[in-house]
C-alpha cells in the first residue's frame, strides 16, 4: 500500500470549493474559548462541505494566528460570520428556514444514531462552551437536541472531537442518500 501525495488527493481549489454545492448545514459555537477547537472546526467544515460557520460571543474569528494553526487555511474557504449574542444566530437561522438543534446533553435529547436526518430540510448544529456546554438561553429556543452516546466515566468529548462525529454523521448521511 502506497501513502498518496498530496497532489495525487485529487481536492478541490479554493475557487472550486466556493462554487461547490455545499450540504445543508451550518454550525453555531456558543461562546467556544478555544481558539485550536474554532481552527478544527472550521477544518472539518470544509472537510464535509458544510455552509458555514456563526461565532458567536467570546468565540474568536479570523484572522487570529491560534486559529490558522489547525485551520490550515480553511477560515478562507468556509463562510464564516460573527454574532456578539448567539440568540441573534439562532433568530437569523431560523429566519432562513434551518432547524435548530444543540448538541447538548438534556433531559429529551436524541441520541446521535437515532436522529433522523432528512434530505429536504436545513439544519443548524449549535456547539457549546467547553466547559459550560450550550447555554440554556440558547438550547431553550432551539427545535431538539442531539446528543452522542457516551458510556465511559468522563461527561463529554472535547467540542472539535463532537463536532467531527456529527459532522461525519450527518456528511454520511448525505453521501448514502445521494448515491442511492
Amino acid at each position: 500500500m502506497k501513502k498518496l501525495l498530496n497532489e495525487e488527493l485529487k481536492r478541490k481549489t479554493l475557487e472550486e470549493f466556493k462554487q461547490a454545492g455545499k450540504y445543508p448545514v451550518m454550525i453555531v459555537l456558543d461562546n467556544v474559548r478555544s481558539l485550536n477547537n474554532i481552527g478544527s472546526i472550521f477544518r472539518t467544515c470544509d472537510a464535509f462541505l458544510i455552509e458555514g460557520i456563526c461565532l458567536c460571543g467570546i468565540t474568536a474569528t479570523p484572522p487570529h494566528r491560534e486559529i490558522s494553526k489547525t485551520a490550515l487555511g480553511a477560515t478562507e474557504s468556509v463562510h464564516w460570520q460573527y454574532f456578539e449574542e448567539t440568540v441573534d444566530a439562532v433568530k437569523a437561522l431560523r429566519n432562513q428556514e434551518y432547524i435548530i438543534f444543540a448538541v447538548e446533553q438534556t433531559v429529551h435529547g436524541c441520541p446521535l444514531h437515532a436522529f433522523a436526518i432528512s434530505m429536504d430540510k436545513k439544519y443548524a448544529l449549535i456547539f457549546g462552551h467547553e466547559i459550560k456546554g450550550v447555554e440554556q438561553e440558547v438550547v431553550d429556543i432551539c427545535d431538539g437536541a442531539i446528543e452522542i452516546p457516551q458510556h465511559g466515566t468522563k461527561h463529554s468529548l472535547n467540542i472539535a472531537v463532537s463536532a467531527g462525529i456529527v459532522l461525519w454523521e450527518f456528511f454520511r448521511h448525505y453521501q448514502k442518500q445521494t448515491l442511492n
